[in-house]
């Protein structure tokens, strides 16, 4: 079949080339293809930074010594630190802050986490007021987001956690529209330390024990067994869901289970921000919101978080994940070995002096 391929398909052959893939023989004989992907808007920015008068000057600058905060890297691109400086383009500025404002990647964040995630990867001059030029223009964010305040009253935190997936927090978004697979409910399941979370489609007949199997096939696959829980549930719910969830896991061991009345602040605020998401979801893309579930997942532990001062994903993994906007190498923060261990310690003591920080605001 690849002889058939190779001899009656060489168009379509010359089409795969086109588009960057590497065709050659192995040891065998065999066709082995390497397929690459890279978004194109380092290209244009490079391109059109020709164009820019102001850039062209600070290249000049660079080049004669007389500006040292900028460099120019080895494709030509001018860059300050680690973040390309884009030329003064009305449309290539629009598809940038489209791109990370409207793409089901992002869906829809604010002006301050847009900027935190632009920001590492993108610079030019008024770039803060421009995002918040354009976020307060969109025409979905005026109609799905509220305004948000300060609550009054001294703060009551929970400890904070030690390590990951150990302390989570949980609540239910119900009253949905039921979509085509009979979900109307979401179960949000929130880590109290780096504030990830996942958002889980049910149906509000789901039985504890059904929900205790769904939470050992997409949680504890995932971070194991959790060591406290809290919600503003019933406690009815808490204390059942424990042993629905000892049978799930087959353990014949027996744990004792105390029951501590506290606030659920966390999973609310998480809440908010999801029905915002799906809000937006359904205004612009015109579909059901179970669809989109899993990108409000990815968007929501891919953007800036204040309290912890970095995605959630960062604190879980160390970096954040790439999308078409961030795009960054695999090779430019790679760790091995005890480094590993030692930047996660690092981001799990910075993270805790931060919360400890926002608790004592």
């Amino acid at each position: 079949m690849i002889a058939h391929l190779g001899v009656n398909r060489y168009e379509l052959l010359q089409e795969l080339r086109t588009l960057g893939v590497d065709l050659f023989l192995g040891e065998s004989g065999g066709l082995l293809a390497n397929f690459q992907v890279r978004p194109n808007i380092v290209d244009k920015i490079r391109g059109m930074q020709e164009l820019d008068p102001q850039l062209e000057k600070l290249k000049s600058e660079v080049s004669n010594g007389s500006r040292t905060d900028f460099w120019i890297g080895s494709n030509g691109t001018l860059m300050l630190g680690n973040r390309m400086c884009v030329p003064n383009q009305k449309e290539l500025k629009r598809e940038i802050l489209e791109e990370a404002h409207s793409s089901a990647y992002a869906l829809h964040p604010g002006s301050t986490k847009m900027y935190r995630t632009l920001r590492e990867h993108y610079w030019w001059s008024g770039m803060k007021r421009e995002i918040a030029e354009f976020v307060s223009r969109c025409l979905i964010c005026q109609q799905v987001k509220a305004e948000h305040q300060r609550p009054e009253g001294p703060l009551q935190p929970l400890p904070i956690p030690e390590w990951k997936w150990e302390h989570i927090t949980m609540d239910f978004v119900i009253g949905l529209p039921r979509t085509r697979n009979g979900h109307d409910n979401i179960w949000v399941i929130v880590d109290r330390l780096t504030k990830s979370a996942h958002f889980l489609p049910i149906k509000m007949t789901y039985s504890l024990d059904k929900l205790a199997s769904l939470y050992v096939s997409e949680i504890i696959r995932l971070h194991g067994a959790p060591v406290s829980i809290v919600s503003d549930r019933d406690p009815r719910f808490t204390s059942r869901f424990w042993p629905s969830l000892q049978n799930a896991l087959g353990t014949r061991l027996s744990f004792s289970t105390a029951f501590h009345p506290q606030t659920d602040g966390q999973s609310e605020r998480t809440i908010q921000t999801l029905e915002d998401m799906l809000r937006a979801v359904v205004m612009q893309f015109k579909k059901s919101w179970d669809s989109f579930l899993p990108l409000a997942e990815f968007a929501y532990n891919n953007s800036y978080q204040a309290s912890i001062g970095m995605p959630p994903y960062e604190a879980l993994y160390g970096r954040k994940c790439r999308t078409p906007i961030c795009w960054s190498e695999a090779g430019e923060r790679k760790l091995v070995g005890p480094e590993i261990v030692q930047t996660t310690n690092n981001s799990i003591q910075f993270i805790k002096e931060k919360l400890k920080a926002a608790q004592d605001r």
